[in-house]
């Protein structure tokens, strides 16, 4: 039960991290350039996390490894930013919060793990916090928007089932390095082609560079992907939800954004959504 604790404390650190990509983004940043930063966020950080590894895939490894960097980071990171700029961050972040609910029925098809209600529920209810957490009543909707949303949640929940359906036979620090690597090398070319080069970096532009990279990449990957490899992927994607929270959270402590009472709803029905989440792997419901 400790272990298990454990376990489901690290692997939340992860989307809890990821929640403050945001604000580093907007305020450290320079704006116009997502494919760039992307790329930026993931090659660097597994180019060195190779250095420390020393080891490359094997056979079959390099296909699985490059389909799961798109997956987990080129593909999805790609749709993220579409579905950004064409619909209010409210609608995106609800849209992409289906990536749990897809979690479930994946893993029955691919794992063959047993559809279990409370997994689902917790799912639902993730869903409708996450609403009550950032969607806004005037929030208009965009077809292209929409569409980009729902891939970057199939993909980044594809990317969790494979993941652990391909359990790789190297430690979680190599295969968090395999698919960083992989996954920036995909974005180089997409960056390079759509986006014009950085400006001059200041020292700001630089630390939110290196934090992403290092903090909200290698660091939170390992721990994502370690997470993968022990915990039930419904139980693992429901972590998710927390990443919605504390990007709020941050901003309201850091900007001073207002949070209203259906917002504090929110937060507290994805809170009970996470708790509900984990009793799958605690209990076994």
């Amino acid at each position: 039960m400790t272990s298990t604790r454990t376990d489901l404390l690290l692997t939340a650190l992860a989307p809890a991290i990821w929640g403050s990509t945001y604000i580093v983004t907007t305020q450290m940043l320079p704006a116009g350039y997502p494919m760039t930063v992307a790329m930026l966020r993931a090659l660097p950080a597994g180019l060195v996390l190779l250095l420390l590894v020393r080891q490359l895939p094997q056979g079959i490894w390099w296909l699985r490894v490059f389909i799961l960097g798109a997956l987990n980071f080129s593909f999805f990171w790609a749709m993220l930013f579409v579905a950004a700029y064409r619909l209010p961050g409210g609608v995106a972040a609800t849209v992409g919060a289906v990536q749990p609910l897809i979690v479930v029925f994946l893993a029955r098809m691919v794992l063959g793990t047993r559809l279990r209600i409370v997994a689902v529920a917790a799912a639902l209810a993730g869903i409708v916090g996450v609403a009550l957490l950032v969607l806004k009543p005037d929030s208009a909707l965009d077809q292209t928007g929409i569409i980009a949303a729902l891939a970057g949640a199939f993909s980044m929940a594809a990317g969790t089932v494979l993941s652990r359906y391909w359990q790789p036979p190297v430690s979680p620090l190599t295969f968090t390095a395999w698919q960083l690597t992989a996954g920036g090398l995909l974005l180089v070319p997409v960056a390079l082609s759509l986006e014009p080069a950085l400006p001059v970096l200041t020292l700001t532009n630089w630390l939110g560079l290196i934090y992403l990279g290092l903090i909200g990449g290698a660091v939170t990957y390992l721990l994502w992907f370690r997470g993968l490899a022990r915990l039930e992927s419904s139980v693992a994607a429901s972590l998710g939800f927390l990443s919605p929270l504390t990007a709020v959270i941050l901003g309201w402590g850091l900007l001073g954004q207002q949070l209203n009472l259906l917002q504090i709803t929110g937060m507290a029905i994805v809170l009970f959504s996470v708790w509900l989440g984990q009793r799958v792997q605690t209990r076994k419901i």
